[in-house]
């Protein structure tokens, strides 16, 4: 009989075998804020607009060169718990701004590099966390105060231009005048005059070749086919859109038909085309000129929608379906019968164009009621149009948020050095020991310009001393780093207006401190034993059979 060792008394005693179970200091606080350091660490040298790209390979050996934290994120498929809750503070940010992914990572880590020195010297856990929650507390009282420009006006492309520049700048530093351009022009199009912008009514379609100075606007949908029939441009059409395909109807049950005669197997397959003709006929007596379904079009429907000069799109997608319906402001059919006035859409133009030899069909809606608009991209490689499209991506949630709160806050690390210099300050007025946590909450602000200015190649210590030498004085709180320069200067950041979403800092230090303070509230990590796992491999041949 085998010998049973009894278990350690304690939390062991309850786990399966083989479950493991790290607390204290040394063994649970320390390692989280370890990790969470690397972590914050390697996104760090991508912040800015020269932050260097990373080369991520995901599970599925697909590349990615980028330095857009949030695609960064999503791919490496991180395991460390602790980290974890840094990448989840970071997709709520995402979620609710759509930028500034990195500033919460990245602040996130530098607060838990600033709580293990405290750590070190005998504060504990609560202490650091109540202080760090008092400093969010002042900084978002600090933070309207700070506002430097405001705009009113949605529709004005200058001045729409001049508050995305600073977030697209960020990821195509030296693009940013021509790609803030589009992405102004494309948003400014489909601006309702009641309710809210829609980030999905911004589509981008990525065609291969050329250069980024041919990318343009179109307001309407672009889709990489090409159409079903003869006819390849039709002008003000009506546009009837369905579900289903273009062919003859199929029965839902299997039935025998006895066929006696020549003459009876003549009637039978007429019997089918004239009633598919006269469903085609019926489109064509309505006015439509283009036909929209999401399956296939069979040889003999194509025949008739030639013969009636009606125009055939066949796209795979129902989400492309839905989308084209809400551009032509058409009503998705289940089967083929006569749409209602209501059911038809209007499109101006439909056509097939080519660019750079690959066949587009594009719906071309140029009224003031357009409701999509496409950023046709283009470029030498797939890589280098993906990072287009982060870009275009981060300009488009920006206008978003713009929409909603139109107020912007000085870059270029200013906030951050004017939110640390009153930190710092108001930790002199608290009695206990979590002003010490204040000041690291200050101390860890500092990254940021710091940040820039290493991915820049200068140092940051001097950038870092300077901004806080021109903040000192009462016009200063503008003053941020100058990236144009190779030494450590700084320039007053509305005339170059580098401006951030005010949105987008007020939520990246709510969800960056929420992270640290749940990393540093954790003091036992237990982990326990995965049940099942992989099955034993069985040998070909069993037993039975030999």
């Amino acid at each position: 009989m085998a010998l049973s060792v009894p278990k350690a008394p304690g939390v062991a005693q309850m786990l399966k075998d083989g479950a493991r179970m790290y607390s204290g200091l040394e063994e649970a606080v320390y390692r989280n804020i370890t990790a969470c350091k690397e972590f914050a660490q390697t996104m760090r040298s991508a912040y800015g607009p020269n932050g260097m790209n990373k080369m991520v390979i995901n599970h599925i050996d697909k590349q990615f060169v980028t330095s857009d934290a949030g695609t960064i994120m999503q791919e490496l498929d991180v395991e460390h718990p602790a980290a974890k809750l840094m990448v989840m503070g970071s997709q709520m940010q995402d979620a609710e701004v759509g930028d500034g992914t990195n500033f919460v990572v990245i602040f996130a880590g530098a607060l838990l590099e600033a709580a293990e020195e405290l750590l070190r010297l005998g504060i504990t856990t609560s202490e650091i966390a109540d202080g760090y929650e008092k400093a969010l507390e002042k900084a978002l009282e600090i933070l309207p105060k700070l506002v430097c420009h405001e705009i009113e006006d949605y529709r004005d492309l200058n001045k729409v231009g001049e508050c995305l520049k600073a977030a697209i700048m960020s990821k195509q530093y030296g693009q940013e005048d021509f790609l803030t351009e589009l992405v102004a022009k494309a948003c400014v199009a489909i601006l309702p005059d009641q309710g809210t912008f829609n980030v999905d009514n911004i589509r981008v379609c990525k065609i291969l070749g050329s250069g980024l100075s041919k990318s343009e606007v179109v307001h309407g949908m672009v889709f990489k086919r090409f159409v079903e029939g003869d006819i390849t441009c039709v002008e003000k059409a009506k546009v009837a859109v369905f579900s289903c395909p273009i062919d003859i109807i199929q029965t839902e049950t299997k039935g025998t038909v006895l066929i006696k005669s020549a003459d009876e197997l003549m009637n039978f397959s007429a019997g089918e085309e004239n009633l598919l003709e006269s469903q085609i006929k019926s489109l064509a007596d309505a006015g439509i000129k283009v036909v929209v379904c999401g399956g296939k079009v069979g040889d003999m429907a194509l025949h008739f929608l030639n013969k009636y000069n009606l125009m055939a799109v066949r796209l795979n997608s129902k989400f492309d379906l839905r989308r084209l319906s809400r551009t032509v402001n058409a009503t998705v059919l289940p089967r083929i019968t006569t749409p209602t006035n209501e059911e038809l859409g209007y499109c101006d133009k439909v056509c097939v164009e080519e660019l750079g030899g690959t066949t587009v069909v594009v719906f071309r809606n140029t009224g003031k009621d357009a409701r999509i608009s496409t950023i046709v991209i283009r470029g030498a490689t797939d890589n280098f149009m993906d990072d287009i499209e982060r870009a275009v991506d981060d300009g488009v949630n920006n206008f978003k948020c713009l929409t909603r709160d139109g107020r912007y806050l000085p870059g270029a690390g200013a906030t951050e050095i004017e939110l640390a210099s009153q930190l710092a300050v108001y930790a002199d007025t608290l009695p206990g020991l979590e002003q010490y946590a204040v000041r690291k909450f200050a101390t860890a602000l500092e990254v940021f310009p710091k940040a820039l200015a290493e991915n820049s190649g200068v140092n940051g210590t001097e950038v870092v001393n300077a901004l806080y030498l021109a903040h000192k004085k009462s016009t200063g709180k503008n003053i941020g780093f100058n990236i144009e320069t190779e030494k450590a200067d700084t320039i007053d950041v509305t005339t170059t207006q580098v401006f951030d979403l005010f949105q987008a800092k007020y939520w990246g230090l709510k969800y960056a401190v929420g992270a640290a303070t749940t990393i540093l509230k954790v003091d036992q990590i237990i982990m326990a034993k995965r049940a099942g796992g992989p099955k034993p491999r069985q040998n070909a041949g069993s037993d039975d059979e030999s």
